[in-house]
Formats: structure tokens, sequence, C-alpha cells
């Protein structure tokens, strides 16, 4: 289906290019969010008759997320999240867990803004996209551990999970001597006992 974007929208284009989509996109996603028209010549002349204020508002919106970017960008929040000792997560990290913790932080952004590639399904320090308008991305990172202290650990620049496998590799060892009988208790685990005196 050709449509006519409304907004940049990322690897399609710009205000105004006219592209062609795959139907069930356009009519699930761009049209019903506003994103686009078809692009038929009644919907051309509209576009054209109303393109210097489409534009401007665009200006308008990229201006006010490029002065809001200062209070996301770099942003840290840190989940706290039950995982194995492999450090897999019982469940995953969602879009709307890291829209909660960043606007406990005052980040005022929506579940729409948040890019997540692939859900976070293992401890780790995670840099995460928040796209503030369409021209507006900024970054912050998103600390998933077991305990606060293993997420400042982890803060710090430490692989937790690393030191938690070289702490593991210096445990207990047992003496082994080669000339022992099988089931023969050590001589110097035998307590010497004092003999009685024969008097």
């Amino acid at each position: 289906m050709e449509i006519i974007l409304l907004e940049r929208i990322e690897k399609l284009g710009t205000i105004g290019d006219v592209v062609t989509v795959k139907d069930g996109y356009a009519r699930n996603f761009l049209l019903p969010a506003k994103k686009a028209l078809r692009a038929n010549a009644a919907n051309r002349k509209v576009f054209e008759a109303n393109r210097a204020r489409i534009e401007s508002d665009n200006a308008e919106r990229r201006t006010h997320a490029q002065g809001h970017s200062g209070n996301v960008e770099g942003m840290s929040v840190a989940l706290i999240r039950a995982a194995s000792n492999s450090g897999q997560l019982y469940g995953s990290v969602s879009v709307r867990d890291i829209v909660d913790a960043l606007n406990a932080e005052g980040a005022k952004v929506t579940k729409t803004m948040v890019v997540l590639e692939r859900p976070i399904k293992t401890i780790g320090v995670f840099d995460v996209r928040v796209s503030l308008h369409p021209e507006v991305t900024v970054g912050v990172k998103v600390n998933v551990a077991r305990s606060p202290d293993e997420a400042a650990l982890q803060a710090q620049g430490v692989d937790v999970m690393a030191a938690m496998f070289e702490a593991d590799t210096t445990g207990f060892t047992e003496a082994y001597d080669p000339n022992a009988e099988p089931g023969e208790i050590p001589a110097d685990l035998f307590e010497e006992t004092p003999e009685a005196d024969p008097a």
C-alpha cells in the first residue's frame, strides 16, 4: 500500500515521503496512529494544503523533545529481580518495567518511547534507547541485578557473574594420600591417646 508519511519513521522516510509498505503495517499501525495517510489524489491535496502546519507542529514537538532529552539522557535505573545462579532471570524485564523505573526517577516517558530490541532475560547492565520524538533519541542504562548490593557492583563495572564463578573455584579440597587403602583413615587424623599407666 502506498502511503504519505506525516512524521519521520525510522527506516521508511521523513514527512511528505510517499512510500510503499505492507498493507497490515499500514492498516494496523501507521494509519490508526495518524503517522501516515493513504496516498490517493484527495489525500495528496489535503497534505499539500496542510504541509506547512504539519511541519511547524513537528518542529515544535521536536524542540520540546530536545529540551526534555536533557532530563532523560544518560539516566540509570536499577531493577531488582529473582535470578538463578547462572544469571538467568525468572521471567524477563519488559518495556513497562523500564518505563515505571524511569518515571519513578522523574523521566516522564511512555511505553511507546522505549525501544527494546529484545526482552532482557539475564542480569547485567543494558543500554536501552528512548525515542522522545522520531528525530530525538537518547540512551539510558538499565541495571538488572538480584540485590541492591549487586546492582551497586555492576554500576561500578564489576561483572558479578564472572566474579562469582572465580570465587567458587577456591573451594574445599580434600587431602589425598596415594598410598592409602580404600576406606582407610589417614594416620594424621588419629588422635594420640595417652597409654594407661601399668602401675
